[in-house]
């Protein structure tokens, strides 16, 4: 097949939505599939089409501070990487996407979409996250884009969930974005820095609705907080914040840092408790890489959170916004170390159930279901 991406960054793995397509397009390119993508800039990749970048005030900022951008719409780029294609997929719903699905249309092109990016994140970086105004983002996502589309992939149940709920009529598709197979156990020496140290670590943007407030306040609360250093990866809005709070609360401030996807790998793999306190999360890339690496997790139970699916135990997941509780079962894992150990084999066999070579073949048939329909 000829397949389009569209996405509005594809520059760098900031966000999990480009981690995401960049891994369909490889995947789908082993399938034996030409694979295209549609996007403000793509860093270099081959088979990439760039159409530039909204630079309006003040969003310019505020996005560029989150790691994504807005692409450009570019009517001259559509024709150049549109035309002739047997599906175009969209990743996001942003103003470059809903040209690309004009044209799509006007042209019968063959579409489908993706829904990445819950309302709830949008709303809580304004402080709206109330139940009133993320209904209306719903519909309002519903009516400007998503009730053109016959097809929806949805990472989690929580989110397909969520679309019934606000009236999305298409058919809903629950495939797992899945997990790189790069991330699994190796040998990973750890830095002299850490040397007994109980490393705590948890991955992503730094926001508001991702919690890092939370984690920094449950080390504090610890028995053991003399004794762990906590990581903190990615970029993010809350920087400064995050680092304030951490330098005020532990006694070991956290050390936040960014890193490549080789280089995560490593730092996975000579942690030793992996914890994922967001309340709102589509899926949790981030979480499954972890747990592929053999870290055991402990993940919020937030009902607008589908990453609490991966708690295999009662002491894997611990009450929304409770830091009281995330203390707890830091430090039940803390003591229950043999405990730990094997649970974390298991959660090695358990990662392999969202490889995405078994994804994205569901993804494949589904674009050929699609194309056939």
């Amino acid at each position: 097949m000829k397949i389009v991406l569209v996405v509005d960054y594809f520059g760098d793995t900031t966000n999990g939505t480009t981690v995401t397509t960049r891994l369909l397009h490889d995947s789908l390119v082993k399938f034996g599939h030409e694979v295209k993508i549609l996007c403000g800039k793509g860093n270099g990749w081959k088979n990439v089409y760039e159409t530039g970048f909204l630079k309006i005030p003040v969003l310019y900022y505020y996005c560029r501070k989150n790691g994504f951008l807005m692409a450009k719409t570019n009517k001259k780029v559509f024709k150049e990487v549109l035309d002739g294609a047997d599906l175009v997929h969209f990743l996001a719903d942003f103003p470059m996407d809903r040209a690309a699905k004009k044209y799509c249309d006007k042209h019968n092109i063959k579409t489908s979409a993706a829904f990445h990016i819950q309302p709830e994140n949008a709303t809580a970086q304004l402080h709206l996250n109330v139940k009133f105004i993320n209904d209306l983002v719903y519909v309002y996502y519903r009516r400007l884009f998503f009730r053109k589309f016959s097809d929806i992939h949805c990472p989690s149940n929580m989110i397909a969930n969520q679309l019934k709920k606000h009236n999305y009529k298409a058919n809903l598709h629950v495939i797992s974005n899945g997990i790189n197979a790069k991330f699994h156990p190796i040998e990973s020496p750890r830095p002299s820095e850490y040397k007994n140290k109980y490393l705590i670590i948890m991955v992503g943007r730094i926001s508001r609705e991702k919690r890092q407030d939370l984690v920094i306040k449950a080390v504090a609360k610890s028995k053991y907080a003399k004794d762990i250093q906590l990581l903190l990866l990615g970029k993010g809005t809350w920087l400064k914040k995050i680092k304030r709070l951490s330098k005020r609360k532990l006694i070991n401030p956290a050390k936040i840092l960014f890193t490549n996807q080789d280089e995560l790998l490593k730092v996975l793999n000579y942690c030793d408790l992996y914890v994922h306190a967001s309340d709102i999360e589509i899926e949790a890339i981030s979480c499954m890489e972890a747990f592929a690496c053999g870290l055991v997790p402990v993940i919020s139970d937030s009902k607008l959170s589908a990453t609490s699916q991966f708690a295999l135990t009662e002491n894997n997941k611990f009450k929304k916004g409770n830091y009281h509780d995330l203390a707890k079962k830091i430090d039940y894992w803390i003591e229950h170390k043999e405990e730990k150990d094997e649970l974390s084999k298991k959660y090695v066999e358990y990662a392999k159930e969202y490889h995405s070579e078994k994804c994205v073949k569901k993804m494949n048939d589904l674009f050929l279901d699609i194309i056939k329909r």
